[in-house]
């Protein structure tokens, strides 16, 4: 489950956007400013960031060029009224991956999100395996052995997350960092849980759990 910034001050636009893209399954923050926009893009991974260009406090220009310059990699779609190819230019310039002209279709934006995710970069497939347990992010199932496994959708995204870097250790505090929105309740006691829950469903009873324990480091999913 892709993890997106939206970056947008009209308030009935950012909420439409953002309902449609949690019905989309993706797990959706939003700001209003650009301050607040580069604060949230220094301090957690996104896979994509919708980015408005006439936003208070930093214009997204200025957002784009300071997150490049500090070696910021996420995908930036740019939204925008100004349509003209000088405008355009300005903002792949400023580091931009892509641009969307208001008024627009959500679908559009949609399918603007997905070819950026297809890049090597961030994220890529439709179907992630492990054994015999596998997570369609499209359809938004998993399967253990072809039987379906009924996932609440904070577990998915943990699920999705860790089958995405299979092999790899994160600490409880970058898996909520990477996998939660920074307006949720959480703890480390929230990843426990989870991974507890998890396990329950998707382990084979007798067999080794599919996610591991580093002692004093945190957690990684093998096969």
């Amino acid at each position: 489950m892709a993890k997106i910034l939206l970056v947008e001050d009209d308030k009935n636009l950012a909420g439409t956007v953002q309902e449609w893209l949690e019905f989309e399954h993706y797990l959706v923050e939003w700001v209003e400013t650009g301050i607040d926009a580069l604060d949230m893009m220094k301090s957690y991974k996104y896979d994509v960031v919708v980015l408005d260009l006439t936003i208070p406090k930093m214009d997204g220009i200025e957002v784009c060029k300071h997150y490049r310059a500090q070696g910021g990699q996420s995908p930036i779609l740019i939204l925008t009224g100004r349509g003209t190819v000088p405008d355009k230019e300005v903002g792949f310039d400023a580091g931009a991956d892509d641009y969307l002209t208001k008024p627009f279709h959500l679908k559009e934006l949609s399918a603007r999100i997905r070819a950026l995710l297809r890049r090597p970069s961030t994220m890529s497939g439709e179907v992630l395996e492990a054994g015999d347990l596998a997570l369609d992010i499209v359809s938004h199932r998993v399967t253990k052995g072809g039987e379906e496994i009924h996932l609440p959708r904070m577990e998915f995204a943990l699920l999705e997350f860790l089958m995405r870097h299979k092999g790899q250790v994160f600490s409880a505090e970058a898996l909520l960092d990477r996998v939660w929105t920074a307006d949720s309740e959480k703890s480390p006691e929230t990843i426990r849980t989870s991974v507890k829950k998890l396990r329950s469903k998707i382990d084979t009873k007798g067999q080794q759990s599919l996610i591991k324990n580093v002692h004093g480091v945190g957690y990684k999913l093998e096969e």
